[in-house]
C-alpha cells in the first residue's frame, strides 16, 4: 500500500480482511495526534464528507461516526442548520434527511489511522518513499523503495495521490499510461481557525456562501469543528482568494460576500491561528478504465486516479467508495489478476461519473476555465442553475437534489419529465430568479 492518507487507509482496511499481511508505506512522518502534516497540504482546511462517504466509512470502520462525535465533531442537518446562500437568496430551511459531521481533516485521518494501525495484520511504516515498481511478465511483484530495497507484494495499491508517478512506473514495465483529462480552474482558499462560543451564529450551525457563475467567483465557508473552534475558509476560482498571512485581506474577502454571516463571525470571534492558503490548479482525471492492458498485482486508487476541485468536497467520499469496490472485486476474482484491475477501474469510472460531472459542470460555468468542454455542458449548467433556484423554496426538489449531490441517489431522477417540469415551473418563482 503506497500512501497513508484517507484512500490508503480505507484500502488497507479492506485488504486486512483478505490478506495475511498488509504494509502501508508513507513518505511523511505521521503525527501521533490530530494535527496537520506536511504531506497533506489541504490538512489545514475544510474537510467535508458527502453523506455517501460518511456511510461508507461507517461501514468500513464500525462506530466511526460515534467516535468522531465523541472527539468533538459536530453533527448538523444541512437543510435546517446550515445557512446556504446562492443565486441571490438564502435557501429556505427544509429537512434533507441527511446528517453530516463537521470536523478537521487531521481528526478524521488520525482517527482512521489509529483504527488501521490497531489491526493485527497491518503495519504502517512512516518516512518510507517508493521509487518504482518491481515486476515482470505482466505482473507487478512488489515496490522498490528509495533506499534500493524491494518489498514483495501480492497486490500493490497506489494511493500516492495527485502527484503519483504511476505513468512512469507503468511505462517502465511496458504498459501504456492512461489518458489524462485536465480542467484548469485556478482555485485557492485561505483558512483561519477562530475560537467558538455558544451564540456565535444565531439560528444556525454552519454557513456556506456560493458564487453565481460567471459573474461571481468568491466562496466562503464556516464550520464548527472539534476543540471549540470555527474553521473559516475564504476562497474563489481563477485566483480570486485572499493571500496567506493577511488578516485584513481575509476579513475584506468575507465582507465582499453577498451574505454577511461569515464576516460577522470573523468580527466577533478570537483568532486561534494565522491564515494559511492552499491552491489547486486543476481537476485531473486519469482514465485507467480506457486502457486495453493492465498489469496484474497493481491498482491505483483515490487522487492517484482523480483529484477534484476541493470546494465540492468529493475526494474523500470517492476514495472510500473505491475502497469498498476493491473489496467486492477481490471477493469476485479471488486474486489480483489483470481482469480484476479492468473490472475495478470500470467500477471506479462509474463511481466517478456523477461527482466528475458536478465538478466539470460547475467549473466550466466560468469562461476562464481551460480544458476540453464536455458536450452539452451549457445546457446542463442552465438546468443545474434552475434546479438550485427551485430548491431555494421547494422542499422536495431540495431533498432530491441534495441526495444526488451526496451520491445517495442516481442523477437520472433529476431528468425525469415530471421533475423537469416541476423545476422549470418553480425556478421562475424563486427569489434568485428575479436578479438582473
Amino acid at each position: 500500500m503506497i500512501g497513508a492518507g484517507i484512500a490508503g487507509l480505507c484500502a488497507a482496511r479492506v485488504l486486512a480482511d483478505r490478506y495475511d499481511r498488509v504494509v502501508v508505506l508513507d513518505r511523511d512522518e505521521l503525527p501521533a495526534s490530530a494535527v496537520p502534516r506536511r504531506g497533506v497540504p489541504q490538512g489545514n482546511h475544510g474537510a467535508v464528507l458527502l453523506a455517501a462517504g460518511q456511510r461508507a466509512l461507517g461501514e468500513l470502520f464500525e462506530g466511526l461516526v460515534d467516535e468522531l462525535v465523541g472527539a468533538g465533531a459536530v453533527p448538523f442537518e444541512p437543510g435546517t442548520e446550515m445557512i446556504t446562500y446562492r443565486y441571490g437568496s438564502v435557501w429556505a430551511k427544509s429537512p434533507t434527511g441527511i446528517t453530516l459531521l463537521a470536523f478537521s481533516r487531521p481528526l478524521l485521518e488520525h482517527t482512521i489511522r489509529s483504527r488501521v494501525a490497531a489491526l493485527p495484520n497491518v503495519e504502517i511504516r512512516a518516512g518510507v518513499a517508493v521509487s518504482g515498481l518491481a515486476g515482470a511478465d505482466g505482473t507487478v511483484t512488489g515496490v522498490v523503495l528509495d533506499g534500493g530495497e524491494t518489498l514483495p507484494c501480492a497486490l500493490t495499491v497506489d494511493c500516492s495521490g495527485r502527484g503519483g508517478r504511476s505513468d512512469r512506473w507503468l511505462a517502465e514495465l511496458g504498459f501504456a499510461a492512461p489518458a489524462v483529462t485536465e480542467i484548469k480552474i485556478g482555485v485557492g482558499y485561505t483558512t483561519r481557525l477562530l475560537r467558538r462560543k455558544p451564540g456565535d451564529l444565531p439560528g444556525a450551525t454552519a454557513v456556506f456562501v456560493l458564487p453565481a457563475a460567471p459573474d461571481e467567483t468568491r466562496v466562503g465557508l464556516a464550520l464548527p469543528i472539534e476543540d471549540g473552534r470555527w474553521l473559516v475558509s475564504m476562497g474563489g476560482w481563477h485566483g480570486d482568494f485572499p493571500a496567506p498571512g493577511d488578516p485584513a485581506a481575509f476579513a475584506a474577502h468575507a465582507r465582499s460576500l453577498p451574505h454577511p454571516g461569515i464576516a460577522d463571525l470573523i468580527d466577533r470571534c478570537e483568532p486561534v491561528t494565522e491564515a494559511v492558503s492552499f491552491t489547486f490548479p486543476s481537476n485531473r482525471r486519469r482514465h485507467f478504465e480506457d486502457l486495453t492492458a493492465y498489469p496484474a498485482g497493481y491498482l491505483a486508487l483515490g487522487d492517484a486516479i482523480c483529484s477534484f476541485n476541493p470546494i465540492y468536497g468529493q475526494g474523500m467520499t470517492c476514495a472510500a467508495l473505491e475502497a469498498q469496490a476493491l473489496g467486492r472485486q477481490l471477493d469476485a476474482h479471488g486474486a489480483a489478476t489483470a481482469a480484476l484491475s479492468a473490472d475495478q477501474y470500470r467500477e471506479t469510472a462509474h463511481i466517478l461519473a456523477t461527482p466528475w460531472g458536478f465538478a466539470a459542470g460547475g467549473d466550466f460555468a466560468y469562461p476562464q476555465t481551460q480544458g476540453v468542454r464536455p458536450r452539452g455542458i451549457a445546457l446542463r449548467n442552465a438546468y443545474s442553475r434552475r434546479i438550485q433556484l427551485a430548491a431555494q423554496t421547494d422542499p422536495e426538489i431540495r431533498r432530491v437534489f441534495t441526495a444526488v449531490q451526496h451520491l445517495l441517489t442516481p442523477p437520472g431522477v433529476l431528468r425525469k419529465p415530471a421533475m423537469i417540469l416541476r423545476v422549470l415551473r418553480l425556478a421562475r418563482r424563486a427569489p434568485g430568479a428575479r436578479r438582473p
